[in-house]
């Protein structure tokens, strides 16, 4: 995932632009709750690639809360950090053929913490090149710059040293990870510490569901940020949304993986939904037209609020020719309808909590989630015991 605040704020300069010319007659949507999963504050990735980490670690403390655990801000950088080194190694071995860059999946975060644990954000703050904000690129191309000299062996024999030399960069730009630290008296490990309240990553799958693979069966996901092969489970688009909704109505939250990059999703409005006219090929003044049909008549009828029907052939279509793509991870943590009992997740990103009026969330419609889901991270015991059983879980 390479979405970034800093793309956000240049999109929403120009919509805000393209808006304000129109005339705005919107109807103000009212939401009520559903579901609230209590979770912790909404962060801020900045000018990186590394939401799947931001959203990992908002689905992890969250997890804490919901096993009784106080609110605990982790540090995202030290995933991010170690996830960097395991990322060169593997970059390394398949000779500069596998995927070296800022994005990654939620799998990412369990992988690094089932060997390293994690800290809190006191502990790591992984910024010690003098920004006022977390910022990537120098360091990810230098680094890449580096692996792709090693790879070409220059000197005929690959030093033993390349690696160290990797780290050693990562750690000027952000640090070295801490081995231990001291929390209210009590000396940890990052291991140690994670044992402590209780967090086991192996309590934790992914789903997905597409049919170029067989169902109910783990498959190797072909997105480029999987860079690290993991698998997921796939199922029918049906049994996703069954696992989304008995999660969510049983006090589990969803990490959630897809598209960002339609028409229809405006984190800055604050929603994300189908459009049910084509967008692709409109005129930036069709779509300022389009964008004042938020609002509806006194029947509820409105041209954006009627979304097409979603189904697996159209999911399995929008995979094929790149139109659902793995842009972005976020957080479900609710569930609300609106005045005319539309159904909305509720979903917590990570682009700063000033980033819109809502405090950084929006509500992703039903349709919008059915068709633009590439994968979902839930607990084990947020699966329905049928689908456990087909699973083998």
């Amino acid at each position: 995932m390479k979405k970034t605040f800093l793309t956000i704020i240049i999109l929403a300069f120009f919509s805000v632009n393209l808006t304000m010319a129109q005339e705005t007659t919107k109807e103000e949507k009212v939401y009520s709750t559903v579901v609230d999963i209590p979770t912790t504050s909404v962060k801020n990735q900045q000018s990186t690639g590394t939401c799947w980490c931001f959203a990992g670690i908002s689905y992890i403390e969250t997890e804490l809360l919901r096993m009784g655990a106080p609110e605990i801000d982790l540090s995202e950088m030290y995933i991010v950090r170690l996830a960097y080194s395991q990322k060169a190694k593997r970059y390394f071995r398949y000779h500069g053929k596998g995927n070296y860059s800022e994005g990654g999946q939620a799998h990412d975060v369990l992988n690094v913490v089932k060997e390293n644990g994690f800290v809190p954000e006191s502990v790591y703050s992984g910024n010690r090149y003098g920004s006022g904000f977390h910022i990537h690129k120098e360091m990810v191309q230098s680094t890449k710059a580096m692996l792709d000299e090693v790879i070409k062996n220059p000197n005929r024999k690959i030093t033993p040293v390349w690696e160290e030399s990797v780290n050693a960069v990562l750690d000027t730009y952000m640090g070295k990870v801490p081995s231990n630290f001291e929390l209210d008296g009590v000396e940890y490990t990052p291991v140690s510490y994670a044992e402590k309240l209780g967090f086991n990553a192996d309590d934790y799958i992914e789903l997905t569901s597409y049919s170029h693979h067989p169902f109910y069966q783990k498959i190797n996901l072909e997105i480029p940020d999987n860079w690290s092969d993991d698998l997921y489970y796939n199922v029918p688009m049906d049994d996703m949304m069954e696992v989304i909704n008995y999660a969510l109505n049983n006090g589990f939250s969803v990490c959630w993986d897809g598209d960002v990059s339609e028409k229809g999703f405006s984190h800055r409005n604050g929603y994300a939904v189908l459009p049910s006219e084509k967008t692709v090929d409109m005129t930036d003044s069709e779509i300022a037209k389009w964008e004042k049909d938020l609002a509806k008549d006194e029947k509820g009828n409105s041209k954006k609020d009627i979304e097409p029907e979603v189904s697996q052939e159209l999911r399995q279509a929008t995979f094929d020719d790149f139109e659902t793509t793995d842009d972005h991870l976020m957080h479900l943590t609710g569930i609300v309808k609106d005045q005319y009992g539309k159904v909305y997740y509720k979903t917590k990103n990570s682009w700063a909590e000033n980033s819109n009026q809502f405090g950084g969330y929006l509500n992703m419609s039903e349709a919008y989630v059915k068709l633009k889901t590439v994968a979902v991270m839930v607990h084990k015991d947020a699966i329905p015991k049928e689908l456990k059983k087909k699973l083998g879980l």
